[in-house]
């Protein structure tokens, strides 16, 4: 007898534990378990209650019953719970838990929870036996097990259901926080901890940094601890940061300030150890220390980076948060997919001081990908320094496998700025700049000039048009094909004794000469010679580069036009990217390569246009481009340089102003090593006229080639 009144006391305890919400599983040993299918069967049923009546309640694809039985009635509540209808489970608690909780906030609790989590629940099932109050034949337990997707991966466990019949015979749901999750006490709350993971960097091809994540010291005030009269303080803080006392009292005077407040003045880069030492010993003054994209050449590498920014509204529809970086420029941009981390989260249970007590699942952050470029600091720098004080661009190339190793587009800006922050005075500095520091001029097109007659070159000669040995006899400065030119000629800056030939051509950049030439070719012939080089097609590139033209819209117009585009003038347009590839091809025996700028492991590039010209045809204009060098009077013989054999092509673009009037001019040089071929080095200025046209711009290429190779 008190053996058996014993185990009924045990039992009974059971039941009080579970009406209190208690987390821990029935003693109970667990038979095999029986699946559900997680959703309301729709069919209805009847059954008896234990008490001679049976009680049936509605789905929502029919009549559903909660029988007789408790283990139905709160399968049908997990039903509810699976398919988020929330109003329906309240319907199902009992009345002590309906006196805790209203209807708007059980159903506002459970909302929040699963919009917050992303909960899909995969399973929701009873799991057998039952247990039934041996003294209260109207209370029983149900076992249950729930297994829940949220963005921090599952969650799953397993409870007990404390189930009540009310005076109608039904069972009811005795329901508890700790129903929705085990450990989740009242007064206790559901939270979500971001981990955040770190962008990718960019790095040279030696792993020198070109984007980074550095740290910025972010400079502030503390009201109550700045004297009463402030001003010189204030006046020396805007003095050191560039800033302005104006600006330092609008920020302390904002309506959200209190005494105690940080508030925020200036982000500068914590490298700055100089100010950051001033400022230090300031009074009121307060540093704090914060991650930040940065970028270690600033203007040096500016358009070849490009930069962060912190997202906007578009960028958190596409799942971004709110306060970290996205690529908009550059190859912050171009690579925004393998430098973006992917951020993980830990939803945990905080406590009523809203620390954590239960973790409850946790998906680790992913840092972005490194990224390693083929780009060469030294090279970026030196192609930098000559190009700064002008509007223009530059590429270097290795011709041989196509790998960029500097680009740089002039007048530049400091990618930082665009992390940190401009001042009023700096922004409107650089975008009124009638240099467009923004603007990229490595990804636009612009024309060659005489820089393209070696393509004319390779296609007289592979159409037999020309060999060689072919000699011209040219008078004068100016010329025209006939009378019907009107008023039009084709002009050449110096004379040099006949007869012309390719290579006296070349030396001395003969207008005239590649005018008939391209006037031979004929417009079929030289249109289809251009494709083989890959104008009025998209090279392939890490970031959109416009594509190189021929002609604006496919229709060579005139003979004079077809005349002009023999020396790079008419309609064409070239990228200077394309144009370090087209140029390498006559130190590739006539194959031009891709260009590429990202550093695989095992990639030695690949031929973008094979076979564009033959070996001999890319041998006989080589030639001719190294007398351009060696010969005194070559266009590029101020590139000389002493144990460096170089071929190189001068080139001045015009642009054609309005009526009479000429237009600004751009110089063009570009020049390659020929003995083991390496470095192939472009660059193109602005607003040469006056200047001495592309001569300005042979001095720039030869520094860098006696930088890079020491001489």
């Amino acid at each position: 007898m008190k053996k058996a009144l014993c185990v009924i006391l045990c039992i009974s305890m059971l039941f009080l534990m579970a009406g209190c919400g208690d987390d821990k599983e029935s003693d109970a040993t667990k038979p095999n378990q029986t699946t559900g299918t997680g959703q309301s069967s729709g069919r209805e049923t009847s059954g008896n209650n234990g008490d001679g009546t049976s009680t049936t309640t509605k789905g929502d694809s029919g009549t559903v019953t909660a029988s007789g039985k408790p283990e139905d009635a709160f399968r049908l509540y997990l039903d509810y719970w699976v398919n988020n209808e929330f109003a329906k489970m309240y319907d199902m608690l009992a009345d002590f838990p309906k006196s805790k909780i209203t209807s708007e906030n059980f159903i506002q609790k459970y909302t929040d929870i699963h919009e917050r989590l992303d909960v899909s629940i995969t399973v929701a099932e009873v799991v057998p036996p039952v247990v039934n109050d041996p003294v209260d034949k109207n209370r029983a337990v149900v076992p249950y097990k729930v297994t829940i997707q949220t963005i921090a991966g599952e969650i799953s466990y397993e409870s007990n259901a404390p189930m009540l019949k009310n005076s109608q015979g039904v069972w009811k749901v005795e329901w508890t926080t700790r129903m929705i999750f085990p450990d989740l006490a009242e007064g206790d709350t559901v939270a979500i901890r971001v981990l955040k993971g770190k962008r990718g960097e960019i790095m040279d091809r030696n792993g020198l940094p070109l984007a980074i994540n550095g740290k910025l010291a972010n400079v502030g005030l503390v009201p109550e601890r700045l004297p009463e009269d402030a001003t010189e303080i204030k006046k020396t803080v805007a003095q050191i940061l560039e800033t302005t006392v104006e600006d330092i009292d609008r920020k302390l005077n904002a309506s959200y300030v209190r005494p105690y407040m940080f508030v925020p003045i200036k982000e500068i880069p914590s490298e700055e150890t100089e100010k950051i030492n001033m400022l230090n010993q300031i009074p009121g003054v307060m540093i704090q220390t914060s991650e930040v994209r940065a970028y270690p050449l600033k203007e040096m590498a500016a358009h070849l980076t490009g930069y962060v920014q912190v997202v906007n509204e578009e960028d958190v529809k596409k799942g971004y948060m709110k306060d970290e970086y996205v690529g908009r420029t550059g190859l912050e941009l171009a690579y925004e997919e393998q430098l973006r981390p992917r951020h993980g989260c830990e939803i945990y249970i905080a406590d009523s001081h809203g620390y954590s007590k239960k973790v409850l699942a946790r998906k680790e952050a992913q840092n972005g990908e490194d990224v390693q470029l083929t780009i060469d600091t030294e090279v970026q720098a030196a192609l930098y320094e000559q190009l700064k004080e002008d509007w223009g661009t530059g590429v270097a190339i290795n011709p041989k496998t196509g790998e960029v190793l500097a680009l740089v587009s002039t007048p530049a800006y400091d990618p930082n700025k665009f992390v940190t922050g401009f001042s009023g005075g700096e922004w409107n500095e650089l975008s009124n700049n009638p240099g467009r520091p923004l603007f990229n001029r490595l990804q636009a097109t612009f024309c060659p000039g005489s820089i393209f007659k070696p393509v004319t070159a390779a296609i007289a000669l592979e159409n037999g048009v020309i060999t060689p040995e072919t000699e011209k006899t040219i008078e004068g400065l100016r010329w025209q094909r006939h009378a019907g030119w009107g008023g039009y000629y084709v002009k050449r800056v110096s004379e040099y004794p006949n007869p012309s030939n390719l290579e006296k051509a070349l030396v001395y950049s003969d207008n005239i000469f590649f005018a008939q030439l391209a006037l031979e070719i004929g417009n079929e012939k030289m249109l289809e010679g251009v494709e083989k080089f890959g104008f009025g097609e998209q090279l392939p590139f890490d970031f959109t580069l416009n594509k190189s033209q021929f002609d604006g819209d496919g229709v060579v117009k005139s003979e004079i036009q077809l005349a002009d585009s023999g020396y790079g003038q008419g309609e064409i347009l070239v990228n200077p990217v394309h144009l370090a590839a087209i140029l390498s091809s006559f130190v590739n025996e006539g194959n031009i390569p891709l260009p590429y700028i990202k550093n695989v492991e095992g990639y030695k590039g690949e031929i973008w246009k094979q076979n564009a010209f033959s070996k001999e045809t890319a041998d006989t204009i080589l030639d001719c481009l190294k007398q351009v060098v060696l010969n005194p009077e070559g266009t590029g013989h101020e590139a000389y340089i002493e144990g460096l054999s170089l071929a190189a092509k001068t080139g001045t673009g015009e642009l054609k102003g309005g009526g009479s009037v000429g237009g600004d001019e751009l110089g063009w040089f570009a020049a390659v090593n020929t003995d083991e071929p390496e470095l192939l080095v472009l660059a193109m200025v602005e607003k040469v006229q006056g200047r001495g046209g592309s001569h300005y711009v042979v001095p720039m290429v030869r520094n860098v080639f006696e930088q890079v190779f020491k001489k």
